[in-house]
């Protein structure tokens, strides 16, 4: 049962029968459908705890569901609350449960990239989900993901939307000093695509492109490693039968209409402005690569998490809030709303709804449906990680032997933002590792070795 559920429901399981919202026969069921954030509304802070310890009390008086559910349609459920309450001081645990400790540092400092990847940490500054967990956060915009890099280092940013990939290159030196960085949460999923220039709208067969140049935000991105792992998958190799070049995801519409490049692996709403700007088409939606990948992520210092433990606990407890509130499909127009003024993303309004809400002009005359076109998913997945490091030894980024599972659980933080998910009531898996497929090509995380090696076109070492 989920903890948004009124426990005092006699038509509601509260045994870990079935899945965690209640609405499902199982987990797996549960997981198809992927309702692990949507299941309920979002309620006040307040409303979620007293399900939480009402749900825990229920459990404990009536461990068995058919005892519960008797006694509720005997004696109702507002009867059934007050004589409980005379026994056991519901409001009182309700705010005990509630406390937490206080921020070390209220006003906090948080750096994006005007794109839509950065949707829950910047909708919670005009949607009041940071006040809600008691912070002042100044939401700052950012030029490149170098600027964002260096800014959260030198500690001007508390913390920061990073790349999926970046926090671990950050850990591991690569770029820069190393510096140990770590993930609480992942901000969305999917949400980027390739698009090519008008001229190119006769020219969809990937074989054919070799010679294109083709612009990527930076690095040490999932936009590298999707764009390389599609030119690969049809035999193009991605060093030497085209260009990349880093350019900052705002740049990158300019440069396609001045003909500096053939297209760019990006944001989704960078693809779409370019689309409404009449100057290139979707050719592919990352999805169509790896469906459920992630992109960008909410990323902090060690440092930062250590010696603000309390700030660092809020904060992700707001952007796990906001994401929560981000995957809802109702939510989507409002949110476009709320992120398109000049002080965060800077674009129409009709540009960010056609991305969230997955109705879209794909350029070349179509209207689109994709309604996961980008999705939100908070947690962080050690094996995303693991899948990075392959194609950053992949393509020669780090070099020799990898300790592939000792380096996920450092960045990403799995366990934390379970249980954080967990007291908030909010569904998380089990487990900290899944296996997924890219373009049809399974990711087993307890072989990441056999997996890279498994490629024909890689960097020789």
């Amino acid at each position: 049962m989920s903890t948004f559920d009124d426990p005092f429901d006699s038509d509601r399981a509260l045994s870990p029968a079935g899945c965690v919202c209640g609405k499902h026969r199982s987990e797996s069921e549960h997981a198809l459908a992927t309702l692990a954030l949507r299941c309920e509304p979002i309620e006040s802070e307040e409303k979620r705890y007293e399900g939480v310890v009402a749900s825990a009390v229920m459990r404990a008086i009536f461990p068995k569901d058919a005892a519960r559910r008797a006694f509720l349609k005997s004696v109702g459920a507002s009867t059934a609350l007050a004589a409980i309450s005379q026994f056991f001081p519901l409001k009182t645990a309700t705010e005990a449960f509630a406390e937490t400790g206080t921020p070390e540092k209220k006003d906090l400092k948080v750096g994006f990239i005007p794109i839509t990847c950065a949707t829950p940490i910047i909708m919670g500054a005009p949607l009041g989900f940071y006040a809600k967990h008691g912070l002042n956060v100044e939401v700052v915009k950012t030029a490149g993901w170098a600027v964002v890099r260096d800014k959260t280092i030198n500690k001007e940013y508390d913390a920061s939307h990073m790349l999926a990939p970046m926090p671990i290159a950050i850990s591991l030196g690569l770029g820069a000093q190393a510096i140990p960085f770590a993930v609480p949460a992942i901000e969305n999923i999917n949400g980027q695509g390739i698009t090519l220039a008008m001229k190119h709208k006769d020219r969809r067969d990937p074989k054919d492109w070799k010679g294109m140049k083709f612009a990527i935000p930076f690095d040490y991105s999932m936009h590298n490693y999707l764009l390389r792992y599609y030119l690969a998958e049809h035999g193009l190799d991605p060093d030497t039968d085209v260009q990349l070049r880093s350019v900052p995801p705002p740049e990158m519409v300019a440069n396609l209409r001045a003909d500096n490049i053939d297209g760019f692996l990006a944001p989704d709403n960078i693809c779409q402005r370019a689309i409404y700007d009449g100057v290139g088409f979707m050719h592919i939606l990352s999805k169509e690569i790896w469906d459920g990948h992630p992109c960008c992520s909410f990323a902090a210092s060690r440092e930062f998490i250590t010696t603000s433990p309390n700030s660092f606990a809020a904060v992700t407890r707001a952007i796990l809030d906001a994401t929560a509130y981000a995957s809802k499909a109702e939510n989507r127009k409002r949110i476009a709303e709320a992120i398109a003024p000049a002080n965060y993303i800077n674009a129409p309004v009709t540009v960010l709804e056609q991305v969230l809400t997955g109705t879209y002009a794909d350029g070349l005359g179509g209207i689109k449906t994709d309604p996961k076109r980008v999705d939100f998913d908070p947690f962080p997945w050690q094996s995303f990680a693991v899948w990075m490091l392959t194609q950053m030894k992949r393509w020669g980024q780090i070099k020799g032997d990898v300790d592939y599972k000792a380096i996920a659980e450092q960045v990403y933080l799995a366990t934390g933002t379970r249980s954080a998910m967990a007291e908030m009531g909010l569904a998380a898996p089990e487990s900290s590792y899944k296996s997924f497929a890219v373009m049809g090509k399974t990711f087993d995380p307890a072989s990441p070795e056999d997996y890279l090696n498994s490629f024909k076109i890689r960097k020789s070492s």
